[in-house]
């Protein structure tokens, strides 16, 4: 307690004498200064984003004008201004009040011209359809608008919000041409006929009336699609998020720059609440395509203090105020601590957070609470159970204070005992990634707080991975936290020779506070309950990461092909000869943040020109001419696809809307309700990378992540995440059920591996040594 009342500024005693106050007078100051210019940093940051992308500068030109025609005798403003006796307007305090008054009037007025000219330019998206390294006439003008505009500006993190503009709302004809087209290849002729019927019943009865109500909506919400995706497809989901929603990031597997467990993590964490202080104060710059295109940040405000809360029918999601989010919660072994990561209103060093770490390993206090080291697997159950549980045993008295400690933490962490072994080379490279990647997948069922926006997982020899809940926002966010991490233990000297963080202990660090649950007989019995049936669902999980490193994205781009289109095509011929010659509905996740709170668009691989090339290759009649052909007219249309999701003219998402206005309105649609039942057998996403700029793989191989991954959408279906890091190889994470009999990641794994080797082929490529990861780098 010696600590924490040094940190405290008013303080008592009770004596004969009656109560007595002691005022510390210096650590009160500190707190007010730091509080006043915090609340002074918020209103600068305001205004800032307020007038974006006018800057404070531009109201001296404006002011320097206006004042330069009144000594000239020229009033720019209106000739009521000017009312009084004549005496009085001629007074110099009442000519400058004026001229402050119209420059301020004007200036406001060119603060808006600004925004929105710069709003009306974002609209143009012809720069995407340019060929690669020849801009047109037209985006050339358009690049210098914008740089006219804004590229004075030094925008804040929230600065582009109010210039990004709407999510534009496709026509019901062209998404019903769209969608026909991307079944095509999955249905025989009399099945297409009859999906094609269900697309004109459905033109010729509520689709216009329908698009009428989301037209409206369009234009009365931010978003017309992301309140309505976050609310039906993942708060209002009812089973697990485990497995089936969240997701998990990995740590990079090159040679780490500290494999001691403590001092990494500390170093860790205070990186992870660093760029907690950069968002709240909008200092994390946002992220800028070609330095030109602004993409929304709206997401980055939840990825700290953010946690989903379950209800009987449908969760919410609660985000903590910054001040109420600046501890962390720990595990370990079954123990609970929270952790204060500021002392004094000022973020500890990471030689103090260490300190604080040590503290919680020596913990003497080893004994556990019956369902204590299982409580994390109520976060793994079906919502209504856990609802229903956290209702009964967790709203009130010292579980109430924990649960609310957790829930307000900036993030969950587990120091864990055991030590997977990763490496870039070797032959049993993919096997150590697996059993790395399946434990982040689900944490055995009991070792993450699932609701959380991220937990962590340190382990005994450094290593780190991350579990994120998938409802607040989307992976590139995750992405860039760790890209920011990584950069500052990169560039930091963060660690002494022996590897413990640098610095001197601040004797006033706060201690970890031990949880200690209050857990009756039936509320462990319910934590059991949760923590069986998560074992259920971990032992069904099937799991398999693979390292190609053949090749990589240099060979494919000499090949004229873009990387991701390229590897989508290798993954429908590979599950063309996975599944013994057929297609199946493929979703490929896209992101729409060119518009203000986009989040994702689903991208629809299964062409039917990547059919015609799937089977070409597989026809042995086929010639390489042949073969080359059609993959280059199934790249180009998979590109022109993911270009069309990312501009809002996809198809799923304005589906998925028309069917919630359906439903609300109780207008029966057989259509869309076949629509949003059919299943996903082969659900993919690229995991994005260097979206910083600031990690170079190609010379710093130890940096390359092998990404992340998640779940299965359905039973006898794949999951299948891909990271392209640098030039010189791809990672996938291949996921699956054990209980269905159609899956084997493994096998599937083999097929991608082949499929990605017999498509290089097609162009007779000598594959040299060195175009594949060297590594150990060549000095």
């Amino acid at each position: 307690m010696a600590e924490a009342h040094q940190a405290v500024a008013f303080q008592f005693s009770v004596s004969d004498d009656g109560v007595l106050f002691h005022v510390q007078l210096k650590p009160l100051a500190l707190a007010l200064w730091r509080l006043a210019r915090s609340r002074c940093q918020g209103i600068r940051n305001t205004i800032l984003k307020g007038i974006f992308p006018a800057t404070p500068l531009s109201l001296l030109f404006v002011s320097a004008g206006v004042a330069a025609l009144h000594a000239t005798g020229t009033h720019p403003s209106i000739d009521t201004i000017y009312f009084g006796p004549r005496w009085y307007n001629s007074m110099p305090i009442w000519n400058v009040s004026i001229c402050l008054i119209e420059s301020l009037f004007f200036w406001t007025i060119l603060c808006y011209i600004q925004r929105y000219t710069l709003k009306c330019l974002l609209l143009y998206k012809g720069w995407m359809f340019d060929s690669r390294g020849k801009r047109s006439l037209k985006t050339k003008l358009f690049a210098l608008c914008v740089k006219l505009v804004a590229g004075t500006s030094n925008p804040l993190l929230g600065s582009y919000q109010r210039s990004l503009p709407r999510l534009p709302l496709p026509s019901i004809d062209d998404t019903c041409s769209r969608y026909l087209e991307s079944v095509r290849p999955l249905y025989n002729d009399e099945d297409y006929e009859a999906k094609k019927k269900l697309v004109e019943d459905f033109k010729r009865g509520p689709a216009y009336k329908l698009n009428r109500y989301l037209f409206l909506k369009s234009w009365a919400s931010t978003n017309y699609v992301t309140d309505w995706w976050e609310k039906y497809v993942y708060q209002g989901w009812r089973g697990s998020v485990m497995i089936n929603s969240n997701y998990y990031a990995c740590d990079h597997i090159g040679v780490l720059k500290n494999s001691n467990q403590i001092p990494r993590v500390a170093c860790y964490i205070h990186a992870a609440m660093r760029m907690k202080e950069d968002i709240e104060n909008e200092k994390l710059k946002p992220l800028i395509i070609n330095d030109l295109i602004p993409l929304c940040s709206s997401q980055y405000t939840r990825l700290f203090g953010t946690c989903r809360i379950p209800g009987e029918k449908e969760d919410v999601l609660y985000h903590a105020a910054p001040e109420e989010s600046r501890h962390i919660v720990i595990y370990r072994l079954g123990r609970w601590y929270k952790v204060n990561c500021y002392s004094r209103n000022k973020l500890l060093n990471p030689v103090d957070i260490q300190w604080q770490l040590e503290q919680i390993v020596n913990d003497t206090d080893v004994e556990l609470i019956p369902g204590e080291k299982h409580l994390a697997a109520l976060t793994s159950a079906e919502r209504p159970f856990w609802a229903s549980v956290r209702s009964e045993y967790f709203s009130s008295g010292v579980n109430s204070e924990y649960m609310t400690a957790i829930e307000k933490a900036a993030f969950f962490l587990n120091l864990d005992d055991t030590s997977p072994e990763l490496t870039l080379g070797g032959e049993n490279r993919s096997e150590l990634l697996t059993d790395y990647c399946v434990k982040l997948l689900h944490g055995n069922g009991y070792l993450f707080w699932f609701d959380k926006s991220f937990s962590c997982i340190s382990f005994k020899k450094g290593r780190i991975g991350i579990n994120a809940e998938h409802s607040w926002a989307d992976a590139p966010i995750i992405g860039h936290m760790l890209e920011y991490i990584s950069h500052i233990e990169e560039e930091a000297h963060l660690y002494d020779e022996d590897g413990n963080c640098i610095g001197e202990h601040d004797q006033s660090t706060p201690k970890p506070q031990r949880m200690k649950w209050k857990i009756s007989k039936e509320c462990h019995d319910k934590i059991e309950s949760a923590y069986k049936n998560a074992q259920l669902s971990v032992s069904d999980i099937d799991l398999y990461v693979n390292q190609h490193d053949a090749y990589g994205k240099g060979i494919i781009k000499r090949c004229g092909f873009s990387p991701d289109a390229f590897i989508q095509m290798a993954l429908q011929l590979a599950y063309y000869r996975d599944s013994g010659g057929k297609f199946c509905l493929t979703y490929e996740a896209s992101m729409t943040r060119l518009y203000r709170e986009g989040r994702t668009e689903t991208v629809r691989p299964c062409t039917i020109e990547a059919a015609q090339f799937v089977q070409a290759m597989c026809n042995p009649q086929s010639t390489k001419e042949e073969c080359k052909r059609l993959l280059k007219a199934a790249t180009d249309k998979h590109v022109l696809s993911y270009k069309n999701a990312m501009i809002g003219k996809g198809i799923d998402r304005h589906l998925f809307c028309l069917y919630v206005v359906s439903r609300g309105k109780d207008i029966p649609s057989p259509f869309l309700t076949s629509v949003i039942n059919e299943p996903w057998k082969l659900s993919t996403s690229q995991t994005p990378t260097q979206q910083t700029g600031r990690m170079d793989y190609n010379n710093k191989p130890d940096l390359i992540s092998c990404g992340g991954g998640f779940g299965p959408v359905t039973k006898d279906g794949y999951g299948v995440s891909y990271i392209i890091p640098g030039d010189y190889l791809f990672y996938f994470h291949v996921s699956s059920f054990k209980s269905s009999p159609h899956t084997d990641s493994r096998r599937f794994s083999g097929n991608i591996e082949q499929s990605l080797l017999d498509m290089i082929d097609l162009y007779d490529i000598v594959i040299k040594k060195e175009d594949g990861l060297q590594y150990p780098p060549n000095k």
